[in-house]
């Protein structure tokens, strides 16, 4: 049995969208779980979409999400150059085109290719399936050689036309198309780069390529595929066709269309973990009601086999969810090497940072909330008395400013200032008030913060604030509620 062998094959067009690092997951998993090779691909012959320096940001996903790959430009291997400019000069997708010629599979095409385009154009928006008729099929030998000389050609593939084309897919079964229906398309472009799909297929057969993932937007190119390494008499990869990945329910998601790509993702303050383990269950459904996997189960877990056909909806509050369940899941001191840099930027008073960070790690789902979450730990903001009304917590102004003046009395008595101390005493004190945890409490909170919601609950804060400063801010919240 030959060794699995998978590529990531993007093409340096911009940041990582979502999608395509799906693929490359998919395509690590393929490779991983039966201990196989996942092979980097750099797919550069489209020289008019290349963005310089997008193949760094491929590179930078890959190694932030610990996709690496035993084979590609940075690294080598046995099988380069793994940039398919590069390949190019060496002549060999040229090779192969005329190869093909050769044995009657393919043929040089003079045609004016915009002529063509506007034919392509007018049929698809009459919404009538374009095939173009080449003439240069007919051609004599003769003429072909002295027009190569002379004038620019593309080489374009021939289809049978008649009978049928199958092949079969590991996710939407054995899919069967008419030749007839099937266009000539262009193996070779007139400056010398072969288009995607034939170096596609040059590259993946050179490089021993077993087991293709890729979106379903190439089912209908796969056939022509397929035709080329019969042609050749090359073995055909194992396919597994993947559905899109949705904005919703009839959008696809797409960088194109501004949707949220990868380092967007990050710089709002996903992890790449969760990212990863998020889009991983973006049509693959485990055999377990499990969702929180590690690369190293994902690896154990996935099936091909269970790759749905339908279109999965990228759903950002579900992501958001599971990046709060990575950050709690953490160990306290990861969390904190993690959210240090964040804090000591938002955080610029001498509070115990560590303690902030065991609050935060609780209640934060993105790393971006930070900011928000503890910038009244430097500046106590303003805030209007209606904060002290709390149905909930049965508070109003009145029985606000009643706790915050016995607080007051007790925090001043207090020798100690440790957590303990001041929970214990705390909540002895509602005992003796004769009055709900919450009509104490809740006051304490927005007295410290100024806030409705805060990371952490008043002994918390009042810990972290230390004694004269809960102090300065309970008394200005019952100068407030007294001067109303």
């Amino acid at each position: 049995m030959k060794k699995v062998r998978t590529r990531f094959a993007p093409s340096p067009t911009g940041y990582m969208h979502i999608g395509n690092l799906r693929t490359a997951l998919y395509e690590y998993l393929v490779a991983k779980k039966d201990h196989g090779d996942f092979l980097l691909r750099i797919e550069d012959t489209d020289q008019e979409r290349f963005v310089e320096g997008a193949t760094d940001i491929i590179y930078e996903t890959l190694k932030q999400c610990k996709l690496y790959h035993d084979e590609g430009p940075d690294i080598g291997g046995p099988c380069g150059p793994y940039v398919q400019s590069e390949r190019v000069h060496s002549g060999i997708y040229k090779t192969y085109a005329e190869e093909l010629i050769k044995k009657g599979k393919a043929h040089y095409c003079f045609c004016n290719q915009d002529a063509i385009n506007q034919q392509r154009q007018l049929a698809e928006a009459k919404g009538i399936s374009f095939k173009y008729d080449d003439p240069c099929k007919h051609l004599p030998m003769e003429e072909i050689e002295q027009r190569i000389k002379e004038e620019a050609y593309v080489i374009r593939q021939n289809i049978p036309s008649t009978g049928t084309t199958s092949f079969k897919d590991e996710v939407y079964g054995t899919i069967t198309v008419e030749n007839e229906t099937l266009d000539e398309s262009i193996l070779l472009k007139s400056d010398g780069f072969p288009t995607y799909n034939f170096a596609n297929i040059i590259d993946d057969h050179l490089m021993g390529i077993t087991h293709v993932v890729r979106g379903n937007e190439y089912l209908s190119s796969t056939p022509k595929y397929n035709l080329i390494y019969e042609a050749f008499g090359w073995d055909i990869p194992t396919y597994i066709h993947c559905p899109p990945v949705m904005k919703d329910e009839h959008q696809k998601l797409s960088k194109r269309n501004g949707d949220a790509s990868f380092q967007d993702l990050v710089a709002k303050g996903y992890l790449p973990e969760a990212i990863l383990n998020y889009i991983a269950l973006l049509g693959w459904a485990p055999e377990t009601t499990q969702e929180i996997y590690s690369l190293e189960e994902l690896t154990q877990a996935f099936n091909v086999k269970r790759i749905g056909t339908s279109g999965a909806i990228f759903d950002i509050q579900k992501l958001t969810w599971m990046n709060g369940m990575y950050l709690r899941n953490m160990d306290e001191e990861t969390y904190y090497q993690l959210v240090l840099p964040s804090l000591k930027k938002a955080v610029n008073k001498d509070y115990n940072l560590k303690d902030i960070s065991k609050i935060l790690q609780q209640r934060i789902n993105l790393l971006s909330e930070i900011d928000e979450a503890v910038d009244f730990f430097d500046e106590l903001p303003s805030y209007p008395n209606d904060y002290f009304i709390n149905k909930k917590m049965k508070t109003d102004e009145a029985i606000s400013l009643k706790s915050l003046q016995a607080v007051k009395e007790l925090y001043t008595s207090l020798s100690q200032w440790d957590f303990n101390t001041i929970h214990d005493e705390t909540i002895a004190l509602v005992n003796k008030l004769e009055i709900k945890n919450g009509q104490l409490l809740y006051p304490i909170r927005v007295a410290l913060s100024g806030k409705l919601f805060t990371p952490g609950g008043s002994i918390e804060l009042a810990h972290i604030l230390g004694k004269e400063e809960s102090l300065r801010r309970i008394d200005l919240a019952i100068s407030q509620l007294q001067s109303k």
